[in-house]
């Protein structure tokens, strides 16, 4: 009888032990819950940022919902939902829209010790917002139907009627776009105006976005593009003999380099979050990434682009606030009034 009551006391044991573990198991955080949330608005496309920011996820905790689209279109859709907005970050491709949001004040100051990574030239002068990558405008040329000192120092040089016929452009694109806001203050109302009306008669092929132009290039199709720098990259990392070159402009909108870059949004539900997201893409890790990967311009001080890029320091650039090309408005109604768009 004294055996029987020991097992049944013992196996009662063992009922109460597991039954107080899976409780346990049940209400105590795992190590793969997550360490909370965020809401990315990116006009950075997935192809280019996406595997960094399950990285991020996977190396946090912090769960990362993304809303991607058209680096203007989100910057409107977030004016437009105001207070409603479910974003905490915004990731922009250009300079411009983070302007146009820090214009609406839509955006938190970002830290020091976040901003003290990066040059003044390459975040906002108000502490808004802060670029990830930095992005050189360039003309890319044929090197067989081109001879190099032949090209222009201005950009301007392309109203030439030498050029008729030979120039491509991506009037719908982005970057082109904030070139031309750019150019805007730098040349004025009038000058830009005339600046693109001189392309024009020109007879520009027009392209949807840049790689497009830069493979147009390399068939001959055309003999000059106006892109960013890293595209070609892309091109000579699968054909080191792809027949074209980079040309670099001196001193005016043609040279100008523009940033991808993070701003936190008023509506951000968690600023420790998202600090720690925009802190992510500014480490050497994410930078190498964006250097060896999309053949951009890593921004974290100290840290140089790598393979056949000029450096930042070796482009004459021009002397503009990035912050102040923030009339995206203005430089579309332009393009639909010269008919460029």
């Amino acid at each position: 009888m004294k055996r029987n009551a020991t097992g049944l006391i013992v196996s009662i044991l063992i009922v109460i032990v597991i039954a107080i573990g899976i409780s346990l198991y049940v209400t105590l955080p795992t190590t793969n819950s997550s360490a909370g949330e965020l809401m990315l608005y990116s006009g950075r496309g997935e192809n280019l940022v996406g595997t960094l920011v399950e990285k991020f996820e996977k190396e946090t905790g912090i769960m990362v919902k993304v809303r991607y689209g058209g680096t203007a279109s989100l910057a409107l859709a977030i004016i437009e939902e105001g207070k409603n907005s479910p974003a905490d970050l915004y990731w922009a491709q250009d300079a411009g829209s983070l302007g146009a949001l820090s214009k609406s004040e839509r955006l938190q100051k970002i830290p020091g010790r976040i901003l003290e990574h990066v040059d003044t030239r390459f975040r906002s002068s108000v502490d808004e917002w802060v670029g990830i990558t930095g992005r050189a405008r360039v003309v890319d040329y044929n090197t067989q139907l081109v001879n190099s000192s032949d090209l222009p120092d201005s950009i301007w040089g392309f109203t030439d009627p030498k050029w008729k016929g030979k120039i491509g452009w991506a009037p719908e694109n982005g970057s082109f776009q904030a070139f031309v806001t750019a150019f805007r203050k730098l040349e004025g109302e009038d000058g830009s105006k005339e600046f693109l009306s001189g392309i024009m008669a020109n007879e520009p092929q027009v392209y949807p976005k840049n790689t497009p132009i830069v493979a147009a290039l390399g068939r001959g199709e055309i003999d000059v593009g106006l892109v960013n720098n890293y595209y070609l990259h892309r091109f000579k990392a699968t054909d080191p003999l792809f027949p074209v070159a980079h040309h670099y402009t001196k001193g005016d909108a043609g040279s100008m380099v523009n940033v991808a870059g993070l701003a936190i949004l008023d509506t951000a539900k968690d600023r420790e979050l998202a600090e720690k997201f925009i802190e992510y893409m500014l480490g050497q890790n994410a930078q190498l990434y964006f250097s060896t990967e999309t053949y951009e311009y890593p921004l974290l001080s100290g840290m140089e682009a790598l393979g056949a890029q000029r450096s930042l320091d070796d482009i004459d650039t021009p002397n503009i606030d990035l912050s102040d090309i923030d009339d995206l408005r203005g430089t579309l109604e332009m393009l639909k009034e010269l008919g460029v768009l």
